[in-house]
């Protein structure tokens, strides 16, 4: 018996996107100013020069974008600083997700200490800092660090927004699929001509 003809479904291909950071993202995760400055005055660190870190980062893409200049032509120059100033935004939203889990692990250290009853989160030794302390100083730290590369971040996407004219976007790249190989799709294609 013969075998009806049918027509060869073809499934909709759906690509999906690996969405990278954003600056918004970095602004929600990253101390700002005011914050940073109210946890170096509570964990008695350094003052860190915001305006300064911004303005240095923004004067070193277009200073390196000049360099380019001769040797780049627009799109070139455009996909080069996309990769660059994507990494300084990357590494921000890294460090503010980091500093979020820390100020959770503190936060989290600090409500054990303050049940007497726990004898483990008691203070340490003579000497020595209390877990909780440890804890809510690290966080500081990395808070610092946050903000620092915010600023970086957020002047190498001034930098972009003066050099290409348009405002910075992360690239947004397909997700690999493993298994999908050429090989493999030129086996289907070959086997969809038994059907």
């Amino acid at each position: 018996m013969a075998k009806p003809a049918s027509s060869p479904r073809q499934s909709p291909r759906v690509v999906q996107l690996r969405k990278g950071a954003t600056v918004e993202m970095v602004r929600l995760t990253c101390p700002d100013a005011s914050q940073a400055l109210k946890i170096a005055e509570s964990f008695g660190t350094a003052v860190i020069d915001s305006d300064g870190i911004r303005d240095l980062h923004e004067r070193l893409i277009i200073e390196t974008a000049d360099a380019l200049g001769d040797g780049l032509g627009d799109k070139a120059m455009q996909i080069h600083l996309q990769r660059i100033v994507g990494a300084y935004v990357g590494s921000a939203h890294g460090a503010g997700q980091f500093y979020s889990r820390a100020v959770t692990e503190a936060r989290d250290a600090t409500a054990k200490a303050a049940n007497d009853a726990r004898d483990e989160d008691l203070d340490g030794p003579v000497g020595y800092d209390s877990a909780a302390q440890r804890k809510r100083e690290f966080a500081a730290d990395m808070g610092i660090q946050a903000h620092s590369l915010r600023m970086a971040a957020e002047g190498a996407v001034a930098a972009y927004a003066q050099v290409i004219g348009e405002t910075w976007k992360p690239f947004d790249r397909p997700v690999e699929q493993p298994g999908t190989s050429l090989s493999r799709k030129a086996a289907e294609a070959q086997i969809s001509a038994f059907d």
